[in-house]
């Protein structure tokens, strides 16, 4: 009982400590999500040349951290016409160079942490591309655009069933920025898309946080000096950031929720790069991969996630060796991942700041009906997420109502329990 007295004591203080990060991030991108249209984003990723790279990079920057909806973006985006390598490096740069990401690496393991995300998202990137275009097959790629063409959400057009027509929704996307900037629709649109976000990652943050808690105060440490080597110079670092990944995949635990895994790691005295490749590595977690293999085929899936695996791997060990060369790689591993006791400190006062700013936000969402907002949307009733009606990725009926869904899991998910989902 002790131990889990002590381990629930470690994830509430962990949260605690990035709190007021993860409420800054998930606002921010509610904003961007409601203000940028999808469509821009497809038109603007044709292929994988520079410029489509580095626009992909930053809309994947801005979007939601949320590793799952990340996945049923760039398939959307794939789907629509986009580059797939761009449409690849949107999911990365949303996933792993977010805004929320590297304030709570920075809170909770320091700030080379945070550095080496900004510096191996790049890497990442730029080596998914190069190893893209030799492993990827046109054929495969062309196989994989006719296999997500062919299948019709529901056998039918749901755009016509959002109530929303293409004038119209065209008419929302170009409204001049001065005028959603005015807008109390648009403002109550973005706070929508925060609640929804935190809705559908709420078990991914407890998860992260819970089981961070238990490697931090249950696990002794020589079990993962059993796992990961040490003291053997460069093997050391490859063979850690050759099973970070693996951890990462075997974890469950994706989006900002591994933060705090990865820091109970470092406190359990994983090599830097292990370190770095297991954060970068969310996009591994064991159901996205069989998400990739129902989106893109057994072969170009099975393509995918070993690119992504060496991608990962190569960019946890280029940033050890690039932060070695310039002596900033931690050489100490903590004593304890956070203090587990209140201070009235900046962290104290941040929170507070942003819990009244989180409760403007809900505010807003509940009254969005009243201010205009909420046309052409609808809410996921499996995970919660916000989606345009227009261009959901999946769409049901039953019982005569219309139901819009972030992806094709969460749809069949409600088709197994539709009385469940329907009622919430």
């Amino acid at each position: 009982m002790s131990n889990v007295s002590d381990s629930l004591r470690e994830a509430f203080f962990m949260f605690w400590e990035t709190l007021w990060a993860l409420v800054l991030g998930f606002g921010l991108s509610g904003v961007v999500q409601a203000f940028v249209s999808k469509d821009d984003m497809q038109r603007l990723l044709g292929d994988h040349r520079p410029p489509a790279v580095a626009r992909a990079t930053g809309f994947g920057m801005v979007s939601s951290s949320c590793s799952y909806a990340a996945s049923a973006m760039a398939k959307s985006l794939f789907q629509k016409g986009a580059d797939f390598s761009s449409s690849m490096v949107f999911m990365f740069a949303s996933t792993n160079l977010v805004l929320e990401l590297g304030i709570v690496l920075a809170i909770l393991m320091g700030w080379e942490f945070a550095a080496a995300e900004f510096v191996g998202g790049p890497i990442m990137i730029v080596l998914l591309v190069a190893l893209g275009a030799v492993f990827f097959g046109r054929d495969e790629i062309r196989a994989a655009r006719d296999r997500l063409s062919g299948t019709d959400v529901s056998g039918r057009d749901h755009r016509e069933m959002s109530g929303v027509s293409d004038e119209r929704q065209a008419e929302l996307d170009r409204a001049p920025w001065r005028q959603k900037l005015a807008s109390k629709a648009a403002w109550s649109d973005a706070a929508s898309y925060t609640i929804a976000d935190v809705k559908m990652l709420r078990k991914e943050l407890v998860i992260g946080y819970g089981v961070a808690g238990v490697l931090a105060v249950v696990v002794p440490m020589d079990v993962w000096s059993n796992v990961f080597l040490s003291g053997h110079g460069f093997w050391t670092t490859l063979e850690n950031v050759f099973l970070g990944p693996v951890i990462a995949c075997i974890t469950f635990v994706c989006s900002v929720g591994n933060v705090p895994m990865a820091a109970a790691l470092w406190h359990g005295g994983i090599g830097f790069g292990g370190v770095i490749s297991f954060i970068f590595a969310d996009l591994l977690a064991l159901p996205l991969v069989l998400i990739y293999r129902k989106y893109y085929g057994p072969r170009l899936a099975s393509k995918l996630v070993l690119v992504f695996w060496a991608v990962m791997s190569a960019a946890g060990l280029a940033v050890e060796g690039i932060f070695s060369a310039f002596d900033l790689v931690p050489t100490t591993h903590p004593d304890e991942v956070v203090h587990t006791g209140f201070e009235w400190n900046y962290t104290s006062v941040l929170n507070v700041v942003f819990l009244v700013a989180f409760a403007v936000l809900y505010w807003l969402h509940r009254q969005r009906e009243r201010f205009g907002g909420g046309a052409g949307y609808a809410f996921d009733p499996v995970c919660g997420m916000q989606v345009r009606t227009h261009d959901a990725p999946a769409f049901r009926t039953f019982g005569g109502r219309s139901y819009w869904f972030c992806c094709e899991g969460c749809a069949e998910r409600f088709e197994r329990e539709p009385t469940r989902f329907a009622s919430r």
